[in-house]
């Protein structure tokens, strides 16, 4: 239940994130980061077909484990690309109330990934070697 009320606290506040409350301004930082999100998500669903993966924290029960691609860098790429797509978005409304939601959605992404990988983790043996080469959103940091 935990897991659905996750998924409905990051849509929300995609959604805030979306809302127009100015206009657009052009910001090359939001340029050169709206282009890494998507390149990064066009990556990601590359190596990680929409049938395998889930907008619910927890593995589809014929699912497999993706550990190429982008997975080889980060656990959460997709994750990644949302707060990338995100921060471009702050750039590109220049809305001071914007930047604590885009803070607000890096936590609760934070947690549902310690929701998913728990649930990764009881049904992959090999997750948690994976997990110990792998950092989860940053390569090599965090």
């Amino acid at each position: 239940m935990a897991g659905w009320w996750l998924v409905f606290a990051q849509f929300a506040l995609i959604a805030l994130l979306l809302w127009p409350s100015s206009t657009l301004h052009f910001s090359i930082a939001g340029a050169i980061l709206l282009g890494l999100a998507l390149l990064l998500g066009i990556w990601t669903l590359t190596h990680n077909r929409p049938g395998n993966f889930n907008i619910h924290p927890h593995p589809k029960v014929r699912g497999r484990l993706i550990k190429s691609g982008p997975y080889e860098y980060v656990r959460h790429p997709m994750y990644v690309a949302l707060l990338i797509f995100a921060a471009a978005l702050c750039f590109l409304y220049r809305d001071a109330w914007k930047l604590p939601v885009w803070l607000l959605l890096a936590v609760v992404l934070w947690i549902k990934s310690k929701v998913e990988e728990r649930a990764l983790r009881a049904r992959y043996a090999d997750y948690a070697g994976y997990a110990q080469r792998v950092r989860r959103f940053i390569p090599r940091w965090f």
